[in-house]
């Protein structure tokens, strides 16, 4: 029997605050209990707010906690290729379109929409894409793309949940509501959600699926605030013939007004706690691991 593996897979946007610290020793902890392996995986897609001297942070923090993770690191962006091949078979199955709208644009769109009532909204609180440009001819399509105008490819969500029904999933730690066990997941609730843009042949939903199969990561380790998320995962797992990992969500460590703590937050940055004195074992006992 393979030992399990879990991972750790922040985004070097920021320095690292406590609430990393809780998800990363988790995932730490899990690995040495089961006698599994820990992977540490770099999600730096976005070139615009990803930055080396954040990823080195990443590395420093981390060793500062106690944390071993196997080596080489995964990092998203030398591994675009992969991600392109899981776009191209999606789109092979009529499951993909660009959609050429601006977020501006999109508001326009909601706020019509509103007038015949009120617009449904994913579990994140964003207004579902309109769906407008599925109605566009092919010639139209390509014409556009050849201009170079700027565009998202979207998931088509009805078509996609025509072909695989009836997922779940295999919930070990806890949703915001309480779900436990096989949880029944509604893809649908998040419309047509974004795989990648003109610039960018990925999003996070397609790139984290992609990683976590080809990593053979069997336990994901993560926040709450990305439960409805896997939902959405679980719908690409299936159309991509991948694994199903089993997943285990935990509290969010929320700063002192209760809101979910924000990198830009130095009151919890790992880096101003360890030059106040904070020790590890210090660390540990803030996010009740102690």
């Amino acid at each position: 029997m393979m030992p399990p593996v879990f991972r750790f897979a922040p985004s070097p946007n920021g320095h690292l605050h406590l609430g990393h610290a809780y998800s990363a020793l988790l995932n730490f902890d899990r690995a040495r209990e089961t006698g599994g392996r820990l992977l540490l995986r770099i999600e730096d897609i976005d070139a615009t707010r990803c930055r080396p001297e954040f990823e080195a942070a990443i590395y420093e923090d981390l060793a500062w906690l106690g944390i071993d993770w196997e080596t080489p690191v995964r990092r998203q962006s030398e591994h675009l290729a992969d991600y392109r091949a899981a776009l191209e078979k999606l789109s092979a199955l009529g499951l993909v379109y660009p959609a050429f709208e601006s977020r501006a644009e999109i508001a326009r769109l909601v706020a019509a929409c509103k007038a015949d009532g009120p617009w449904p909204r994913d579990p994140d609180g964003a207004p579902l894409y309109p769906g407008e440009a599925k109605s566009l001819p092919a010639s139209e399509r390509s014409r556009l793309i050849v201009s170079g105008a700027p565009y998202a490819l979207r998931l088509d969500m009805a078509v996609a949940c025509q072909r695989v029904a009836g997922l779940t999933w295999n919930e070990l730690g806890e949703g915001p509501d309480g779900e436990r066990g096989m949880v029944a997941a509604r893809p649908e609730a998040w419309g047509d959600v974004i795989l990648a843009r003109k610039e960018t042949p990925t999003s996070y939903h397609l790139s984290v699926v992609v990683d976590d199969a080809l990593q053979g990561v069997s336990e994901i380790v993560r926040g709450q605030d990305l439960f409805h998320a896997t939902s959405v995962h679980r719908l690409l797992q299936a159309l991509l013939d991948l694994p199903e990992p089993a997943y285990r969500h935990h509290a969010l460590i929320r700063g002192a007004d209760g809101r979910k703590l924000s990198k830009s937050d130095c009151s919890t940055g790992l880096r101003e706690l360890r030059a106040a004195g904070v020790s590890p074992a210090g660390i540990r006992r803030s996010v009740g691991l102690g």
